[in-house]
């Protein structure tokens, strides 16, 4: 990891030029006949329709918090700040956040005006003090998202932005985010599209997730950090180990190896727990094994992909938030 205390976030730069206008113009024109991800849907978003995210104009807002749980060089001493946006563009099994990203009747009660959702990024950057805007689950946000920075920047927002994505995401959508986005959270679900279309309904998810991948790395390259640990800029992949070596996790790191760079920051996560539909497949029905992750860790050193986090086995509940709670999941307590 680089430090340079100077990177600014170029958004701000942008917003000043008039280009940020330009791509909110050109992001919500897609929203007419939808094709912000690759299900291209072709719904009008703006009328009120929905495709397989369930989700309309108006994003869906879960939760905005500080979390302390992200990688260190993300979460630091004051939390990143994290918006959860509501519904999704997977239908993952295990998926951990399935109370909101599942629940499409339940979010359309978390549906806020754009303004509000700029309000958000203010007050995570004002009031809670964190060290960056981090959104999760964006994908089917993206022009809203766009337009909230439009807000939110002459109201004093300066964090670097987090896209923190399951990298569902459409090529074209990454590269309109060019100089919006500082740093790149992406996981590397699969190497298999047959598992990805039983698991998450994506058919064709290695595809896509790869390419997207490519360009966010092109764009931000490796973490950049400032003097104190906190990242500016750059990508991070993660991999979710899963069991019964469904996740791929040989081919995918041997891709990031190869294709992306032996320098690129990665973290491998072990934190796997069967939740909602998991529990009704067998090959799901259980945490990983000791085995499958030592087999996935010795992998990552001997492909020099030394650069990042491995999660160690302990079970750690925090990572299993619960959204029906009224308290923020992530907040530090």
């Amino acid at each position: 990891m680089n430090k340079d205390s100077t990177v600014e976030p170029e958004y701000l730069s942008l917003y000043k030029s008039g280009e940020l206008q330009k791509r909110v113009v050109r992001l919500e024109s897609r929203l007419t006949s939808c094709d912000i991800c690759p299900r291209n849907c072709g719904v009008n978003r703006l009328k009120g329709e929905r495709g397989f995210c369930n989700s309309v104009y108006l994003p869906a807002v879960s939760s905005a918090v500080a979390h302390h749980g992200e990688e260190p060089v993300l979460s630091g001493t004051w939390g990143s700040g994290t918006i959860f946006f509501g519904n999704c563009n997977l239908r993952c099994v295990f998926c951990q956040n399935y109370q909101i990203s599942q629940d499409p009747e339940t979010q359309k009660n978390n549906e806020i005006e754009i303004n509000s959702l700029a309000e958000k990024m203010i007050y995570l950057q004002d009031k809670l003090a964190c060290h960056n805007i981090n959104l999760v689950s964006p994908t089917h946000y993206v022009p809203q998202i766009v337009r909230a920075l439009m807000e939110a920047v002459p109201l004093g927002l300066r964090l670097p932005i987090v896209y923190n994505t399951g990298s569902y995401d459409s090529l074209e959508t990454i590269k309109t985010l060019d100089g919006i986005i500082s740093i790149y959270l992406p996981d590397l679900k699969y190497a298999s599209n047959d598992n990805s279309n039983k698991f998450s309904i994506a058919p064709d998810y290695v595809k896509h997730s790869r390419a997207a991948i490519k360009e966010m790395y092109r764009q931000v390259g490796d973490i950049i950090t400032d003097e104190n640990g906190i990242a500016l800029k750059g990508m991070i992949v993660r991999h979710l180990i899963l069991p019964n070596r469904l996740a791929g996790s040989d081919n995918s790191l041997r891709w990031l190896a190869n294709e992306i760079s032996p320098s690129v920051t990665v973290s491998i996560m072990s934190q796997y727990h069967p939740t909602i539909n998991a529990r009704k497949i067998p090959q799901l029905d259980r945490s990983i094994s000791m085995e499958e992750y030592l087999e996935v860790v010795s992998l990552a050193h001997e492909l020099g992909l030394e650069d990042g986090w491995i999660q160690e086995m302990e079970s750690k509940e925090y990572y299993l938030p619960d959204f029906s709670k009224k308290e923020n999941p992530f907040e530090q307590t």
